[in-house]
């Protein structure tokens, strides 16, 4: 990306890490100008794309970096940290400052993804996002300004890693995967924030034969205004309903016993995700589809 003297930022013909000389010493990098779309445009079709990149040059390299934009870096991140991926470093960076504005980041927070990347530390820890001098796991990293160059965070948790002036250090663990491979992804999971006096007209205008599930972004732990209870289980019948929290901290738990409350919803047949946000789960739901979970099956991963 490059600002124009009207400070409109639109994406360039190369990506300027391609040009960026490697000051580090004994990490040689070989360059591969797969995509060049920003990331909102990015689907499961690159996903998947880059997916079999991975795999198929996974005997080839010691680990792998990936330039990407901020808006849906973290659902890159999480789909290919579900997938059958390599138990090598696999990390993604960004930048929130275009190349040509002062103070642009992106050179720095590639040359230190780069860092992380080929440190033996780094191995079968999934896939991770380096950013800001700090390390996240795919899972749980999240957007959290706009503009900002510490924008990338994680909730409740916090980094598992710092990218130091001497050295990659990581002062947690990452937890276990369930991984699947898959060659697509089809099917429509549309996401429905709560909010109070929540009427029916999103859930109303949903048929149940045209998506295959559904995300609700709750309140609290995960509660619902009563009013949108009849629509809901009306779609709980027929496909699976997964709930998060709108908070930004916290996990989402059926505990309240009201009216509308995550005991009902919970006894309804709704699946509480507990700490992915809603884009995410949206992304388990669709992965567990494709790789053909149901029942039990399906209600066990999504609650795992």
């Amino acid at each position: 990306m490059q600002v124009d003297d009207r400070g409109q930022v639109a994406s360039g013909p190369e990506n300027p890490m391609v040009h960026v000389a490697n000051p580090l010493e004994n990490i040689q990098v070989t360059s591969l100008d797969f995509y060049n779309i920003p990331s909102p445009h990015v689907s499961f079709e690159h996903m998947i794309g880059l997916y079999q990149v991975i795999r198929e040059n996974a005997e080839n390299y010691d680990g792998f970096v990936i330039t990407h934009g901020t808006d849906t870096l973290e659902e890159t991140a999480y789909f290919l940290d579900t997938m059958a991926i390599p138990k090598k470093p696999i990390v993604l960076t960004g930048a929130m400052r275009s190349s040509n504005e002062l103070g642009s980041d992106g050179v720095y927070n590639y040359l230190s993804a780069l860092r992380v990347a080929a440190d033996p530390k780094s191995v079968d820890k999934g896939v991770l996002l380096v950013m800001n001098d700090e390390i996240h796991t795919a899972k749980f990293v999240t957007k959290t300004h706009t503009t900002n160059v510490s924008t990338f965070q994680t909730p409740t948790h916090g980094p598992i890693g710092l990218v130091t002036k001497r050295e990659v250090l990581f002062f947690s663990k990452t937890g276990e995967r369930v991984r699947f491979h898959l060659e697509n992804i089809s099917g429509r999971v549309p996401i429905i924030k709560a909010y109070a006096n929540m009427d029916t007209i999103l859930l109303d205008a949903l048929d149940a034969k045209t998506i295959s599930g559904l995300v609700i972004e709750a309140l609290g732990a995960g509660n619902l205004p009563p009013s949108v209870l009849p629509s809901l289980y009306r779609l709980t019948k027929e496909l699976p309903v997964v709930l998060v929290s709108r908070c930004f901290n916290g996990i989402a738990e059926p505990v309240y016993a009201y009216e509308g409350g995550g005991v009902q919803l919970e006894e309804n047949g709704v699946l509480f995700v507990k700490e992915l946000n809603a884009q995410k789960a949206r992304i388990k739901l669709l992965i567990a589809l494709n790789a053909g979970l149901e029942g039990q099956e399906l209600a066990d991963y999504i609650q795992g």
